[in-house]
């Protein structure tokens, strides 16, 4: 992939078959999977796409990779294993870190966007019993943080604000809100992988050679590390985020 692309849910004639989960991961349900992947980078274990399950319930284990995610239809419980619960709802963003004991227990048919790392750095965190599914929260206080590259503006710098709701062991991959204030920056190559929802705002992402598109309030885009995009915003906007910087 070398543009940015608008992450759209697909219906089940657009989605591939990928078969249902295998029964050792499961104590009920069949777990029929449906899946589209907008980005495979195999060279850095990272995803993007989009997963539709039928009803299952998963067994309690260590959760296998780092894992962003956006529920854009039906409900998960995630039980931990000390009997402490999350439960998503539509409309919800949430993540669970590598090696969280948990299970996954969904009643009805789900979809979601996801960003998975897998991470095969073998770090471990200082405290794995500390682990747990977390949402993300949109209404999260920000905290001030740089802008754009002035150089590459083509108005005034923004007032950017954000926080920072999960980092991964590596510190490569990175999930939380962020804002900024109206400006335009001029179409470069993007340093990152990321994925955008909106939650405040409209901006338009451009191309520099005639693309461009608009992305507004419950609206997601993906943008993959080295493709041309612009931004302009006429208005504040405020993001939920999921970017991977890959090693230099």
């Amino acid at each position: 992939m070398t543009d940015f692309v608008r992450l759209t849910a697909l219906g089940t004639g657009q989605l591939e078959d990928w078969g249902p989960m295998p029964s050792d991961d499961l104590i009920a349900g069949l777990g029929q999977q449906h899946g589209h992947l907008w980005l495979d980078d195999a060279a850095n274990g990272l995803m993007v796409g989009v997963w539709a399950c039928s009803p299952m319930t998963g067994r309690m284990g260590p959760w296998s990779t780092n894992e962003v995610m956006i529920l854009l239809e039906g409900a998960v419980r995630i039980d931990h294993a000390d009997g402490s619960m999350l439960d998503v709802a539509a409309g919800e963003a949430f993540f669970i870190p590598k090696g969280t004991v948990c299970s996954w227990r969904q009643e009805s048919d789900l979809k979601k966007f996801f960003v998975i790392h897998s991470d095969s750095s073998r770090l471990v965190p200082e405290n794995a019993d500390a682990l747990r599914a977390r949402k993300i929260d949109p209404a999260s206080p920000l905290l001030p943080t740089d802008g754009p590259d002035e150089a590459l503006l083509e108005s005034a710098a923004p007032a950017c604000q954000e926080a920072i709701a999960f980092t991964d062991l590596t510190g490569r991959l990175t999930a939380g809100v962020w804002s900024a204030s109206p400006y335009r920056r001029a179409a470069q190559a993007f340093p990152r992988h990321e994925m955008m929802h909106i939650l405040e705002g409209t901006v338009t992402l451009s191309d520099g050679a005639g693309r461009s598109e608009t992305f507004a309030r419950g609206e997601t885009c993906f943008v993959p590390k080295g493709a041309v995009v612009g931004w302009s915003s006429e208005t504040p906007v405020r993001k939920l985020f999921c970017s991977f910087t890959p090693d230099a």
